[in-house]
Order: C-alpha cells, then structure tokens, then sequence
C-alpha cells in the first residue's frame, strides 16, 4: 500500500509540476522585436530584380563571385602541389614504410579539399 502511495504522490508532483510549468510560460510577457519609433511600419527591403550595388558601381554578387573563384583557383593549386609533395614522399619512403610527415600531409590534403568543396557549395 505504501508503495502505491509513493507511485501516487509522484504522479501527483509531476503533474504539478508540468501543469506550473505551462502556467508561467502562458504569464510570460511576449518581447516586442521592434521599438516603438519601427512598430507598424513594413520593413525596408530590396526588389527580387535589383542587384546590390558596391560604392565603385560594381555588382555585388559579380564580385563576391569572383573572389570566391580565386580562392577557390588558389587552393586548388595549393591541393595539387600538397598532392605532388605526397607522392614523391611515399615514392623516396619504399613499399613497408610509411613517413609519420606523409600521414600529416593526407590530412592536409583533406582540410585543402573540404575547403574547396565547401566554397563550391557556397
């Protein structure tokens, strides 16, 4: 009998528990994002046709593009000669052995190729 007391009692605090819970969440104030000067008026947005414009007069997202392609260029060359720099190691080291600079090369070569991919993605 007690044990079943015990289970009830338990069950009774959860509940409580849970039942105050959503009683202060419901007493909560909501924040207002927005000052009082912004409140009712429609935020300022830019037309879905119109391409941002840098203050020499370029096209923004011409000229992020490009600087992403030259990153994107450069690594690309610094994978290749990593690559090259592996090979010829594992070439100079012989069939059963395996240089501990080779292995910190391949991990390298894979931070090269994730940075690659993830400006490709971008």
């Amino acid at each position: 009998m007690s044990r079943e007391r015990s289970r009830r009692t338990i069950l009774y605090a959860l509940c409580g528990a849970v039942l105050g819970s959503k009683t202060l969440a419901a007493e909560t104030p909501q924040i207002d994002p927005y000052p009082d000067s912004q409140r009712g008026k429609p935020l300022p947005s830019v037309p879905k046709d119109e391409d941002p414009r840098l203050p020499d007069g370029k096209s923004q997202k011409n000229a992020i593009a490009k600087e992403q392609h030259e990153k994107a260029l450069k690594d690309a060359d610094e994978l290749v000669s990593a690559a090259i720099d592996l090979r010829d190691e594992l070439r100079k080291a012989g069939m059963f052995v395996v240089p501990l600079n080779s292995v910190k090369r391949s991990e390298e070569i894979e931070k090269i190729a994730k940075r690659i991919r993830s400006r490709l993605k971008s």
